[in-house]
């Protein structure tokens, strides 16, 4: 089994779930599979995948998981690690298939605070049985090499970071030895986003929320509103815990016009997640002065598709100017030698309940090609926000 436990997963997955319960328990959802690299996969991946999605159900959050969780979350109650206890995926909801070109058609519907649970086990299982069946084999002294610098960068520097790689990594074994190394040698680690992991080696659980987030409220209040909104409905939930606000999922130029006075105030910080960082920084810290915020209060946290020697550039950039940290992924847990999988899982569409209409949801990256959604409904994005259509 690639999932062995439902706490292999980010930490967002949950505190997502739980906001949907507490404030959309009839919302309902499709996630969908994207590969943007277009691979080609064979009968024999598919039916490993399918095992794989069988081997899912049976799954579920044990006793001592219960525990450490409630007594490590303390801005998500009790009740909901007894409500996720009785949770099993249903296999019975994720469609998988190959398609003419023999591309991975994938995608799982429910209601929203269930089916958002299934994203990050679902890639994840994805890209470790694809390098099983191309028959990739890591060198763990090389792999374990790679890591030893990057930490010295971290150490001699004094630069912060967090471990985010579940989705695109390598295998379980390969972020269990990635983290397991962090937790001995990286003095500025700051935790890892696996719940399970975080618990294994006692590190801190790290994660807010996710685009699927914004891309719900866009759906189903308009994209003019929906920064706003899911920050309100954020802290409705959390009341200020949780606290940094994803900034690009209908690009920073709305989110940031949008970005207000009470919330640049209430939230920590930002997550800078695609775009030019160095731009992203000046403006950021623009907005906090114009909003007479001093932005040395507040901090950045950068995860877009990072590795060490970026970071440590963007890390110098920001001192004296803004605090900062690092969510690195995919450089940390398949670093392995090998192309990583280019593969994604997000939110397709959405309605508010059973009777109404579904409604496609539509993310704006500030990386070009990274736009999420049909031409039709992107190009309608664009001209409710009053931006420029990109050249493709």
């Amino acid at each position: 089994m690639v999932i062995k436990t439902i706490l292999d997963t980010d930490l967002y997955k949950f505190t997502t779930s739980y906001a949907y319960i507490k404030l959309f328990p009839y919302a309902m959802g499709t996630f969908t599979f994207i590969d943007r690299d277009d691979t080609e996969y064979t009968e024999g991946f598919l039916e490993a995948l399918k095992s794989e999605i069988h081997n899912l159900s049976m799954v579920q959050l044990t006793s001592e998981e219960l525990e450490y969780m409630a007594s490590h979350c303390r801005f998500l109650p009790r009740v909901y690690w007894e409500w996720l206890s009785s949770f099993r995926f249903d296999p019975d909801k994720i469609e998988v298939g190959l398609d003419e070109h023999r591309h991975l058609q994938m995608r799982v519907t429910d209601y929203l605070y269930k089916v958002t649970l299934y994203e990050v086990p679902l890639l994840a299982i994805v890209s470790e049985i694809r390098n099983q069946f191309l028959n990739r084999i890591p060198d763990k002294e090389t792999l374990l090499l790679r890591l030893a610098d990057k930490v010295k960068l971290s150490n001699d520097h004094q630069m912060p970071f967090s471990e985010f790689g579940t989705r695109r990594r390598f295998s379980f074994d390969v972020q269990k030895l990635v983290v397991a190394y962090l937790k001995e040698n990286a003095r500025y680690c700051t935790g890892t986003s696996n719940c399970y992991l975080a618990m294994k080696y006692d590190m801190r659980p790290m994660g807010t929320h996710p685009h699927e987030w914004f891309m719900f409220h866009g759906a189903q209040f308009g994209y003019k509103h929906a920064n706003y909104m899911a920050l309100e409905n954020w802290v409705n939930v959390y009341d200020g815990d949780l606290g940094t606000a994803l900034s690009d999922t209908y690009t920073s130029d709305s989110f940031l016009s949008n970005f207000s006075r009470k919330q640049a105030k209430l939230f920590d910080g930002v997550r800078c997640d695609s775009g030019d960082e160095i731009e992203f920084i000046d403006r950021l810290i623009d907005r906090y002065k114009e909003l007479g915020i001093d932005p040395t209060t507040k901090t950045i946290i950068f995860s877009n598709a990072l590795d060490f020697e970026k970071a440590l550039q963007i890390f110098e950039y920001c001192k004296g100017k803004i605090r900062c940290s690092f969510g690195i992924g995919t450089n940390l847990t398949n670093d392995t030698g090998f192309p990583p999988a280019n593969i994604v899982m997000k939110l397709s569409r959405c309605k508010m309940n059973v009777n109404q209409e579904w409604r496609e949801c539509v993310k704006l990256s500030d990386d070009m090609g990274k736009h999420v959604g049909s031409t039709t409904e992107v190009g309608a994005c664009l001209h409710e926000l009053r931006l420029s259509i990109p050249d493709e």
